[in-house]
């Protein structure tokens, strides 16, 4: 069968679908009773349900040894395999590798020019979710502008966690996917480099008088995201 076939086949039960989708939202290691207990089924349905989702690599699973004997229990994470689903099939992956490494060949000055685009995409993304608000920037609160920008992280594919700290008006984001993760994997500076300019030009926007630093990334550590905090 195809694989696209086989992955939209999966995903058509919807309570597969929103399997899948917890454990993306949540962004951790998951175990059979924990998703039984979630969507109050039979262990052996949220079995089935996980299996069929290992089946098209849209997950991974391992034995867990807890050394408290007994039979080993199985949990499942991501897959670190992208699933596109495109008809008919168009290779961006390839077409993005080809652009970046255009413009790193081309030196510093396309660099530069890179970064800066970062910012100005990162703004427009902003500028659209700004729009479904009937009121301007001045006028709204902290706690509006970071669901804002949470909107707008995950319309631009990020699945983000944001804390605030009202006391400190310091705002922790841990971005726990990356978009271009397959590009940045050969080009890990100048795609991370892109990706902070992307998410300062959404900030800045939101916050203008803002300090943002990038405090951690799944590439340099253990982490399995990306930690950024905001001063604002």
């Amino acid at each position: 069968m195809d694989e696209t076939l086989k992955i939209t086949s999966v995903l058509s039960d919807p309570t597969r679908y929103y399997i899948y989708q917890y454990i993306l939202n949540k962004h951790n290691d998951v175990s059979v009773q924990e998703i039984a207990d979630s969507f109050s089924i039979h262990p052996n349905v949220a079995r089935l349900h996980l299996t069929k989702l290992e089946d098209v690599n849209m997950l991974v699973s391992e034995t867990n040894k807890t050394g408290k004997g007994g039979r080993p229990s199985r949990i499942y994470k991501l897959s670190k395999e992208v699933v596109q689903l495109n008809f008919p099939f168009r290779d961006y992956l390839l077409l993005s590798k080809i652009a970046i490494e255009t413009i790193t060949d081309l030196g510093a000055p396309a660099i530069k020019l890179f970064y800066e685009k970062g910012i100005k995409f990162g703004r427009e993304t902003i500028e659209k979710e700004i729009k479904k608000h009937n009121q301007t920037i001045d006028k709204m609160d902290v706690n509006l502008r970071i669901s804002i920008i949470k909107d707008a992280c995950v319309a631009a594919g990020f699945i983000p966690v944001f804390i605030y700290d009202e006391e400190s008006s310091k705002v922790t984001v841990h971005v726990n996917n990356c978009p271009f993760k397959e590009v940045a994997v050969d080009l890990q500076n100048e795609i991370c480099s892109m990706h902070v300019n992307f998410i300062i030009g959404m900030v800045e926007l939101l916050f203008p008088n803002s300090k943002i630093k990038k405090t951690d990334s799944m590439f340099n550590s253990c982490s399995n995201s990306c930690k950024y905090e905001i001063i604002v």
